[in-house]
């Protein structure tokens, strides 16, 4: 454990991760990691357990779940703008409706099929915290803490777990993270691919993100130049998904960027739309403990994912004025989340022990 301790220092005082940091075969075992993932996983089907015969989230405050129900229910999506391309989740849902449709009793099938999704993808992002985590803390009970403060956030069991699709675009991001750190920067072609079939705003947030932290990394001479084209081409399949649901999905619609932004644009008064999103108490739910705390502490993690993630979180900000009916706090906690839950457990856990300079 001392060896472990030292080589976690070298690597805080470098500002974060060196590039092996996020090994294939970590010291947890694939026992403990697959035992752990499985309990994530339950928490998460307890945490959204209400949706199947408490309440229904159609009239219950997520009025967008209405379209997700429907594309589970009809096979394909329905004509609702820039939702209809989401189908990730939805599409996973779908076999988990028909296994349990009048086989569940009370339980709503469509909804128990949508949180069993949605469970995979939060079980799967809090799964990799822990692991990104342990890496970087060498403490299994700061990483468990960092999950579990992940998983009790409002944002999380309220938006994430209650028939919506942001868990898959939260899950996206966190493996974008996670590739990062690895330095495996391949894998972000498959991250544009899956990111882009959740939510559309992961093309734009992906490509800030991916840029922010290849630029902060440039800065301290750690990587090339060539590394960029892995984040282009994130960026490139990212949009080539979307173009191609566009086609399936959209056949008598005009097909193009300038078509896709036109739906997604208001055309309002975009900072009045800012000032009224920022406002809105929804909004401060989930940062109400996490932000304050996660700030404290926030010197503590890597300084390329404290950049990255808040020039993302600006650019959410910049969208949800651009689009009023996008509410700004999911896709920001979507970016924030996971690094200020670390954040706060790190503080919470070892506020001496795991300072280290930004």
């Amino acid at each position: 454990m001392g060896s472990r301790h030292c080589e976690t220092a070298r690597e805080r005082s470098t500002g974060g991760f060196g590039p092996d940091a996020l090994p294939v075969s970590g010291h947890v075992g694939a026992l403990y990691r697959a035992v752990l993932w499985i309990l994530l996983f339950l928490i998460c089907l307890g945490l959204g357990y209400p949706t199947l015969n408490r309440y229904d989230p159609r009239i219950a405050g997520n009025p967008d779940s209405s379209t997700y129900y429907n594309i589970v229910l009809e096979g394909r999506p329905v004509d609702e703008g820039n939702m209809g391309f989401r189908v990730l989740v939805p599409y996973v849902a779908k076999p988990f409706y028909h296994l349990a449709k009048g086989r569940v009793g009370t339980w709503e099938p469509v909804f128990l099929g949508l949180l069993i999704s949605n469970s995979i993808f939060v079980a799967t992002t809090a799964w990799l915290l822990f692991s990104i985590g342990y890496v970087f803390t060498g403490d299994r009970a700061v990483s468990l803490l960092a999950a579990t403060l992940y998983l009790l956030n409002f944002s999380t069991v309220n938006e994430n777990l209650a028939g919506m699709v942001d868990s898959a675009e939260a899950f996206c991001l966190m493996g974008v993270t996670w590739t990062l750190l690895s330095n495996r920067w391949w894998f972000l072609l498959l991250w544009g691919c899956l990111g882009a079939l959740a939510r559309e705003t992961f093309v734009p947030f992906s490509v800030v993100f991916g840029m922010s932290w290849w630029l902060i990394g440039v800065r301290e001479t750690r990587f090339r130049f060539s590394d960029v084209r892995w984040i282009g081409g994130m960026g490139l399949m990212g949009l080539s998904v979307l173009l191609v649901l566009w086609r399936v999905l959209s056949p008598g619609h005009p097909m193009g960027l300038r078509s896709f932004l036109a739906v997604v644009d208001s055309g309002s008064n975009y900072l009045q739309n800012l000032f009224i999103g920022m406002t809105n108490r929804n909004f401060w739910y989930p940062f109400l403990w996490l932000l304050p705390l996660g700030l404290l502490g926030v010197r503590r993690l890597p300084r390329r994912w404290v950049v990255a993630s808040l020039a993302t979180a600006v650019t959410a900000l910049v969208l949800g004025a651009i689009h009023t009916s996008q509410p700004i706090s999911r896709p920001v906690f979507n970016i924030l989340g996971p690094m200020l839950s670390l954040s706060v457990a790190l503080l919470l856990a070892s506020p001496a022990e795991s300072a280290v300079s930004a």
